[in-house]
């Protein structure tokens, strides 16, 4: 998968889809730490550990670079940026029973919104998967040559295979 890059200075105005949401109960807003351990296992539960990862450091930034979206008690989505490196954006996933909603569009224009702000120009977007919703939500275009980009080399859950965890006993 291939990296996309957007423009920050060029982003569409998709502030009456957030107002959408909002008339569902649906809000986004910035993880507080106190809920990190949760948001952490839920990611790492419907989506994975890695990217649970990416969330705790996400939530080391000041600000905390990582959003949610929710309705009412109820974790529908996230959101991070500058979690494997500054100026990415990503990772993000909304659960499958609030798909098609909105919720994902909401996050994006959100989060790149808080990079703007926060002084970038422009977002990359790693490894991205649907290419062809970034393109049409914030005019993304693929970044040639960018795939494996940053993540080359990364390791997997096979690096576990076989590993047994045993306690140990003596010196070593």
């Amino acid at each position: 998968m291939s990296d996309l890059l957007v423009r920050l200075y060029d982003l569409p105005d998709l502030a009456r889809k957030v107002a959408v949401l909002k008339r569902k109960r649906i809000g986004i807003r910035r993880v507080l730490p106190p809920e990190q351990h949760l948001v952490t296992t839920w990611v790492g539960c419907k989506f994975s550990a890695g990217w649970g990862g990416e969330v705790t450091k996400a939530m080391a930034n000041t600000p905390v670079s990582c959003f949610i979206a929710t309705r009412g008690k109820q974790l529908l989505g996230f959101a991070c940026y500058d979690a494997t490196c500054r100026g990415y954006f990503g990772p993000t996933g909304v659960d499958e029973a609030a798909r098609g909603q909105g919720v994902g569009t909401a996050l994006l224009w959100v989060t790149l919104q808080a990079m703007a702000e926060a002084g970038y120009a422009y977002a990359v977007i790693g490894w991205a998967g649907p290419v062809a919703f970034y393109r049409r939500t914030v005019n993304a275009i693929v970044i040639p040559g960018s795939s494996p980009g940053i993540y080359r080399g990364l390791l997997t859950d096979r690096v576990l295979k076989g590993v047994v965890s045993r306690p140990r006993h003596g010196r070593n």
